[in-house]
């Protein structure tokens, strides 16, 4: 690899460490070019990305960035997994490593917070942003619905006590 492409790769890893929400490390030794397409697709189906770089720049890539303490897991051949999300990466991460037992989580950093396997585990487990968006709205909205439900009640309620006064007095 030439120096001027040496550069841009650094340029690029280090673009991509400094905007990132979450980073896991990931050894892929075994997989196929298909799994490792699979992956690639239902990362990028996630909002997440998955990228295959040289160890040494990587790690040269890492410096200043809130993510540098994933580089002491760059050993042998891995891969690195980022994300805005702090969810989406771990959970396809997870998911992945569950149907391929040749895709070994090695841990992984949100911020300048590092994560175990467990750690990104856990990560994993939380609701995506979506999904706690929808909930809040969930939440905001149903007190409107009660309030409807509420106000049509009475009428409600007052329509069948006639019908049933009604129905009493025809069959008399």
């Amino acid at each position: 690899m030439e120096r001027a492409a040496k550069k841009e790769a650094i340029d690029q890893l280090q673009t991509v460490f400094k905007t990132t929400g979450v980073a896991i490390v990931a050894h892929y030794s075994g997989l196929t070019v298909a799994q490792m397409q699979n992956l690639r697709k239902q990362m990028k189906h996630a909002g997440a990305s998955v990228k295959v770089s040289k160890n040494r720049l990587a790690k040269i890539a890492l410096e200043g960035t809130d993510v540098a303490s994933i580089g002491s897991l760059l050993k042998g051949p891995t891969v690195i997994a980022t994300s805005n999300d702090p969810v989406a990466a771990p959970k396809v991460a997870i998911d992945f490593a569950k149907t391929n037992d040749k895709f070994v989580i090695l841990g992984g950093a949100m911020g300048a917070t590092v994560l175990n396997p467990d750690g990104v585990k856990a990560l994993a487990s939380l609701p995506s942003l979506d999904e706690l968006r929808s909930k809040i709205v969930g939440l905001i909205v149903a007190p409107a619905t009660k309030l409807a439900q509420l106000a049509n009640a009475p009428a409600a309620k007052l329509a069948r006590v006639i019908q049933a006064h009604a129905s009493k007095g025809e069959a008399a």
